[in-house]
């Protein structure tokens, strides 16, 4: 079966506006400042490389070094990350999240979780199944941008 013509864009519009969405619902809710998108970001890579080099982490993240580390700087004044120098390298920092990172990604995986849990427990059980079914492509389809992005 030949795919609509519209459905790249689509499907680039649908995940754009169900991101921005749920971005803009977990704004609310939290004692704290909002966290922007690019720092739930870095946190969370921090969180699963525990160390990573900025340079790395801009690599990682498909930014420029300088973003990055403006990023860094203010999350190193707020008290989510700490930076290390990095002992193979003097030159380089090593990036390590704080106790206070730790909860607020809790709280962020939280509340995003009883948002979307609530949401998707209003569709029926088609929509849910047929939501279900496609994560395995949609993960696959997010492996292969990432790869592209890794060659250019």
């Amino acid at each position: 079966m030949e795919e609509p013509e519209s459905f790249p864009e689509d499907l680039a519009d649908t995940l754009v506006r169900i991101q921005r969405l749920i971005r803009r619902r977990l704004r609310g809710g939290s004692a704290e400042p909002r966290p922007r998108g690019a720092d739930v970001e870095l946190l969370r890579l921090v969180e699963h490389r525990p160390g990573v080099r900025v340079s790395d982490a801009a690599g990682l993240l498909h930014l420029a070094d300088n973003s990055v580390s403006t990023l860094v700087n203010r999350l190193v004044r707020d008290g989510y990350l700490v930076r290390e120098t990095d002992p193979a390298d003097r030159r380089a920092a090593r990036l390590l999240l704080t106790a206070a990172a730790e909860r607020r990604l809790e709280d962020w995986r939280r509340r995003r979780a009883e948002l979307l849990g609530r949401q998707v427990s209003r569709l029926d059980e088609t929509d849910r199944e047929a939501l279900r079914a496609a994560l395995p492509a949609l993960r696959r389809l997010a492996l292969a941008l990432h790869e592209e992005a890794e060659d250019t």
